[in-house]
């Protein structure tokens, strides 16, 4: 459901750290929130590296631990270089490491004014954030600068993938008093959303169970329409589609519930950004970066893939049950 569903019926039952939604180069990278997250991290392996805790990194900037936390994690932060120049002296980092900090945080800093200039600094979803959960805004911030995603659906059809009809359907069931107007509104998030697909460098890997194929929203109708749009879209080049039957074997990866991966392309600044696996909950989410958790998500894609149909055969599965809906 996504950002159509402020209570989603599915939840990963894992024991990882919970984040609470954070509120090219230049160019490309405006309005993103990956500099900040990596100048973060970076900020958090010096503090860890010279034995500081958050309390005292907060007394040297006088401000909160949870100010510090929010730095750390890369949400919107009120820091002035005085201020980090403070922390590195704190932090007793060699010459060669604070002009390292230094250059990143200019880093930070120019996409920042970079994007308030062209008016994207929050991003195009903002205009319809009375529309979505709170934490589907950092989700939307990481999908929209994300240049491969590898997402496993036990239920429903993944948002990027769904039809109008499909996903006015869920709506009307999970928020039955949604007015016109707000419907209108989700759905025009939805169209912007999808224009993704038409970006040949973005790649879409799809791992559907058979459930949600079978499993019928409303109207067969709708059902038919939307199977007919996942073989349709599954032909381009840069989305991959598979199923993974009911006939499959158990495995490490059909084990897990929904979750999606997601991955970023190289910087050309001194800035690394990991993967993020995000997994929707019933309140809210976790974002995931870790390198334990992305190999066991990664080890459970793998373990997926061994037991899910290849892409013909899963089109012509998809197609094969739409026909069974138009009857």
């Amino acid at each position: 459901m996504e950002e159509l569903q402020r209570n989603p019926m599915e939840f990963h039952d894992g024991t990882f750290r919970e984040m609470q939604s954070p509120d090219s180069e230049a160019n490309e990278m405006v309005g993103s929130t990956i500099p900040k997250r990596a100048f973060g991290r970076f900020l958090r392996g010096l503090r860890e590296q010279a034995g500081a805790t958050l309390l005292m990194a907060s007394l040297q900037l006088d401000t909160s631990k949870q100010t510090v936390l929010r730095l750390e994690d890369g949400q919107p932060t009120k820091l002035s270089t005085p201020q980090l120049k403070s922390l590195l002296d704190l932090y007793n980092v060699s010459p060669s490491v604070r002009k390292e900090a230094l250059e990143l945080w200019q880093e930070v800093r120019r996409q920042d004014q970079a994007a308030k200039l062209q008016g994207t600094y929050k991003g195009w979803w903002q205009a319809y954030a009375d529309q979505f959960a709170p934490h589907f805004n950092h989700y939307m911030r990481l999908e929209e600068r994300a240049n491969h995603l590898s997402t496993h659906q036990l239920a429903l059809v993944h948002g990027l993938l769904q039809t109008p009809q499909y996903r006015r359907a869920i709506i009307e069931v999970t928020e039955p008093g949604v007015s016109e107007v707000d419907m209108h509104r989700r759905l025009e998030l939805a169209a912007r959303r999808q224009q993704r697909l038409a970006d040949d460098d973005f790649h879409l890997d799809v791992l559907l169970s058979e459930a949600v194929l079978r499993h019928q929203i409303r109207d067969s109708r709708i059902m038919a329409g939307q199977l007919r749009h996942l073989a349709e879209v599954s032909s381009q080049n840069n989305v991959s589609l598979r199923i993974v039957p009911f006939s499959a074997d158990m495995n490490l990866g059909v084990a897990f519930q929904s979750f999606t991966l997601l991955e970023f392309p190289h910087l050309a600044i001194n800035l690394v950004e990991p993967p993020v696996i995000y997994v929707e909950g019933t309140e809210g989410a976790l974002y995931l970066e870790q390198t334990n958790a992305i190999v066991r998500f990664r080890t459970a894609i793998k373990g997926i893939q061994q037991v899910a149909l290849n892409e013909s055969d899963s089109r012509n599965l998809v197609s094969k049950i739409a026909k069974e809906y138009e009857a």
